[in-house]
């Protein structure tokens, strides 16, 4: 692995570290105020990432992408981290789910999601089911030639701007030695379609403006159209185009522990207390230390199992590691640089306490901490038969 960046990944890292600076964080703050992000400023910076030519930048250039491999997208999604994420929402990253559509699929779907004509959202948690995707109760049953869904999805993220949403739904059962296996298959649903509401979620502490949304399915009857992969084959789909969206996760939490990181550094050696810059403490020297090996540990760490990736490596257990590690590192820098700022970072006036709240839900979502170590453990022990 070379771990140096070449002149087009650095090229890539200033342009949207640059569009971030300059077209989300003059937001921010009316963001983190109302909790919403206004229709035309959302359109806007759709809009312009167009222009800039990184819209959809995750897909292949058959499809209309920008075709960057997994350490190119990588290294976009840490500089997008930097910004809030109710406004980088609009970058426009499609789900690369929408890679499996086939035939009047990828006109309908893919092709415009990847333009930017349309908004997609993924919905698999359940109120009773999270972590354990193979316990959800939505579920799907054929009637006559259709499908009738049924159910309840919740935490769907995106989904207040979707125009269409990419839905795991139970669609039969296996009777194994373990217990019953429910089969899932995934749909493409449009919004509007009778049967389908979509409503407001949760008010969440995190990631303001960045809303949850709660998905209601009640005799919502879909074609065979509408079917994305295989009847029975979601977990094909899943495994094979989701899991590495646990680096978005990591990569993300990288690019705002060094934005966190800089405002701490830039505190530490301007605050004064005693008649000197309190960095010159070695309490708060220490911290600053830790951080930032932190901070670059997660970084390269992240960066690694994207370039697995790229080398069409297996990358499951370094992913993990990833966005176990790289999530966990933003609580600590976070709350570290909180803590520097003494009582100042706890008032709205500074986006520290922003901050602070936004990193603990990135431990919970896209495979909480635990289920992380759980697919570490597994990966290692199971080839020694334990």
């Amino acid at each position: 692995m070379n771990f140096g960046l070449n002149d087009e990944q650095q090229m890539i890292v200033q342009t949207v570290r640059d569009f971030v600076e300059r077209e989300i964080y003059p937001h921010e703050d009316l963001v983190e105020r109302t909790g919403e992000v206004p229709p035309e400023l959302a359109a806007e910076i759709r809009k312009k990432t167009v222009e800039l030519g990184f819209y959809a930048c995750n897909f292949p250039e058959e499809a209309g992408g920008a075709g960057l491999g997994h350490v190119d997208f990588a290294l976009v999604e840490r500089e997008l981290g930097r910004g809030s994420m109710a406004l980088t929402h609009f970058f426009g990253r499609p789900q690369n789910i929408l890679m499996a559509c086939t035939g009047d699929q990828r006109e309908r779907y893919l092709l415009p999601a990847v333009r930017g004509e349309k908004m997609d959202a993924l919905a698999m948690t359940e109120p009773g089911a999270g972590s354990d995707v193979r316990g959800m109760s939505c579920s799907a049953r054929r009637d006559g030639g259709d499908w009738v869904l049924n159910g309840t999805k919740h935490f769907i993220s995106g989904a207040d701007h979707a125009d269409f949403v990419i839905v795991f739904v139970a669609t039969g059962e296996d009777q194994t030695p373990r217990g019953p296996k429910k089969r899932i298959t995934t749909f493409l649903v449009d919004r509007g379609t009778k049967g389908f509401t979509i409503r407001d979620g949760y008010s969440s502490v995190s990631h303001r403006g960045y809303k949850n949304m709660i998905l209601e399915f009640d005799n919502c009857r879909l074609p065979d159209a509408q079917v994305l992969g295989e009847v029975d084959g979601g977990f094909a789909v899943m495994n094979e185009w989701l899991y590495a969206t646990r680096i978005t996760v990591a990569t993300m939490a990288v690019g705002r522990a060094r934005r966190v990181f800089d405002m701490a550094l830039a505190y530490a050696a301007e605050r004064k207390q005693f008649g000197q810059p309190i960095g010159k403490f070695q309490g708060v020297s220490f911290q600053i230390a830790d951080m930032i090996t932190e901070i670059d540990a997660a970084d390269w760490l992240t960066l690694a199992s994207a370039w697995r990736l790229d080398q069409d490596l297996p990358a499951n257990r370094e992913i993990a590691s990833a966005k176990l590690y790289a999530s966990e590192m933003l609580a600590r820098v976070t709350d570290t640089t909180l803590q520097i700022y003494g009582g100042m970072g706890l008032m709205d006036d500074l986006p520290i306490a922003r901050f602070w709240r936004d990193a603990r839900v990135e431990r919970i979502w896209d495979g909480t901490s635990e289920i992380q170590r759980h697919i570490i453990g597994r990966d290692l022990l199971r080839p020694l038969g334990a």
